[in-house]
């Protein structure tokens, strides 16, 4: 499951920093968390498929309103609009979880999922989503490439991207949380920035990263007895800290040179 979600988290992650709304996929996680909340108030379970379209439901009404808004982005600034949606939805699933008997139990899923629980299913069911948003992506990636990296604007192209990012994260919080999410989608695509300079080069290097990452984490994990999901996330968030440590010296390695 792990090296699924960073295959196709690296991908968009590239949209992602080229867009320069880096906390998007944060706000879209949080809303869908947000549906998977409403859902599990309503007495359905996690696993259940109506939970399912209730998240994806709440994600592609985000996804839309990010669409509006960008329109609008000469005026108002899209990190503050990408800011109040997570602060919203995060508020918001507090009030709710309030309401329930084991609200921290939940909370804790939705940050940080239950890998060690996922099952052959459920890797399954992803991974044919996923395919399917690829599919998609590959059909159209002349006009999402041209949205993203600023060569052509379009609010109907705005959309289907953050219609597909929607339903990519809404499958993914369901198993790995958000945080995780976030990490999988940024990391890779961030240190595969700094040292290429190609899409494809990128693409190589930030899958390789994260996929040894998740290797080591899942090791760490049993060795340890502590949860996946969180030593996942701090492994993947140290990478880029090492990385503002280490610039200096190879600039300055490379000034002697």
């Amino acid at each position: 499951m792990c090296l699924i979600l960073v295959g196709i988290h690296c991908y968009l992650g590239l949209h992602i920093l080229a867009r320069g709304v880096i906390f998007v996929d944060l706000a879209l996680a949080q809303v869908a968390a947000l549906g998977t909340t409403l859902a599990y108030l309503l007495g359905h379970d996690h696993a259940d498929t109506a939970a399912y379209f209730i998240s994806l439901g709440t994600t592609l009404i985000a996804a839309l309103f990010f669409a509006l808004s960008n329109r609008y982005k000469h005026k108002v600034s899209q990190e503050a609009i990408i800011g109040i949606m997570y602060a919203f939805a995060s508020a918001a699933v507090v009030l709710t979880v309030d309401k329930m008997s084991h609200g921290a139990e939940h909370i804790k899923y939705a940050l940080v999922g239950q890998l060690l629980w996922v099952t052959w299913g459920e890797v399954g069911r992803v991974f044919l989503i996923y395919s399917g948003v690829s599919l998609i992506h590959f059909a159209c990636r002349k006009q999402l490439m041209a949205v993203s990296f600023g060569k052509k604007a379009s609010w109907f192209w705005d959309f289907v991207f953050y219609a597909l990012f929607g339903v990519i994260i809404t499958s993914s919080v369901h198993v790995a949380g958000v945080l995780l999410v976030f990490a999988f989608l940024i990391v890779p695509s961030l240190l595969g920035q700094t040292f290429f300079s190609s899409t494809k080069a990128r693409l190589i290097f930030g899958w390789s990263v994260g996929f040894i990452l998740c290797f080591i984490g899942m090791i760490l994990s049993y060795a340890l007895d502590m949860p996946a999901g969180a030593l996942i996330v701090v492994l993947f968030t140290m990478m880029p800290l090492f990385l503002i440590l280490f610039l200096p010296f190879r600039k300055k390695a490379l000034l002697k040179n």
